[in-house]
């Protein structure tokens, strides 16, 4: 049952720096998409709906004991296995790719919810088996096999951006369980040897966006056309932008999937660099507040919650931004709270919600 006595730790800090990062990517998708003209539901207005349902189910899980969610961990994780087989039979395909469930109203995306389901899994696992001198090798032969299989699936969407999201965020839990400088140093050679040998198993579009990467001015108007028109925008902002509604790049339509991937550069574009400091300190505070749940939380299992949503969080960040600065290959990676999509929306909340109620039940009753 809800204990009363947890309202007085309502975690309101962090709900309303979420609320207020999600409204400004709301304005700025509005901005993004006015010169649209639709025959269904804005885009805005469904992302102000994600939102609402959001903000709802976040509610709803910190009403909940976290440490329940410990035993069924297991099981969140074969049921999204399994909608991943199911998006490989009968998933729906948009832009060469197979990744959404079509249910009516709504298309899910497993791989979005499988995020939730590995750190579950993975906190269970690393909050029952402490190790003192760090993990070797042979101790993670479980985990390994655990995150291997949904990888495995999504690279054959194929989306090559989620998988390495999965990667980085068992990277960074397992760092901070702790590893033996021989686990370090085999686990480094083992991503060095996969990074290079993968080039061979990469679909073609994928190795065009690398080469992209590297020189985007090689085709200028084919698969280097994005990053280009993308670094225009951020620079074109200048110091303090051209103002909400004035962005050139994104107003006239020079600027491509400027409601998804490439909406921080539209924001860059209107608002500058102060703009967009601005906007970074506050997903620099979201970030150093799930790390200070992390650290305040009653147990191994909440701790371990808490630092996998605040890197699957940290993760979506940094790849966004290098992708639409330049910095990394564009591989679809949508930046939390701001870009348009319903499941990154309601799969970032539901983290939300499980930081939250990590961060009301931090001392014990």
């Amino acid at each position: 049952m809800f204990d009363r006595r947890l309202l007085t730790h309502f975690d309101g800090v962090l709900l309303l720096t979420v609320c207020l990062l999600a409204g400004v990517g709301i304005a700025n998708l509005y901005s993004a998409t006015s010169g649209w003209a639709f025959i269904a539901t804005p885009v805005y207005l469904k992302q102000s709906i994600w939102l609402l349902g959001g903000v709802g189910m976040a509610l709803l899980i910190c009403c909940f004991d976290y440490r329940h969610l410990e035993h069924f961990a297991i099981h969140g994780y074969l049921v999204t296995i399994g909608l991943l087989l199911i998006v490989l039979l009968l998933g729906k395909t948009s832009m060469g790719a197979t990744r959404w469930i079509h249910l009516g109203f709504f298309n899910l995306q497993p791989s979005e919810v499988i995020k939730i389901a590995m750190i579950l899994l993975l906190a269970r696992i690393f909050g029952r088996t402490a190790q003192p001198l760090g993990y070797s090798l042979f101790e993670l032969w479980q985990a390994a096999l655990l995150l291997i299989l949904p990888v495995v699936l999504i690279l054959k969407q194929p989306d090559l951006g989620t998988a390495m999201m999965l990667l980085f965020i068992a990277a960074s839990m397992l760092l901070f369980a702790g590893l033996r400088p021989s686990t370090l140093f085999g686990l480094s050679a083992l991503g060095i040897s996969c990074a290079v040998g993968g080039w061979f198993f990469l679909h073609d579009y994928q190795k065009a966006r690398i080469r992209t990467f590297l020189n985007p001015e090689q085709d200028p108007l084919g698969s280097g056309y994005h990053i280009i028109q993308s670094k225009i925008a951020v620079g074109s902002g200048g110091f303090s932008g051209k103002g909400f509604l004035d962005g050139t790049q994104s107003q006239l339509s020079f600027l491509p999937e400027r409601h998804t991937d490439f909406a921080f550069s539209v924001f860059a574009e209107e608002w500058g660099f102060i703009g967009c400091v601005l906007l970074l300190l506050l997903y620099l505070f979201l970030i150093i507040w799930g790390i200070y749940i992390a650290r305040r939380a009653a147990d191994r299992f909440g701790m371990f919650l808490a630092i996998g949503v605040t890197s699957m969080i940290f993760w979506h960040i940094v790849v966004n931004l290098g992708m639409v600065i330049g910095l990394l290959p564009v591989v679809g990676v949508p930046l939390p709270l701001f870009s348009y999509g319903g499941t990154s929306m309601v799969t970032t909340m539901i983290g939300v919600g499980l930081l939250m109620s990590v961060s009301m039940r931090r001392f014990k009753f």
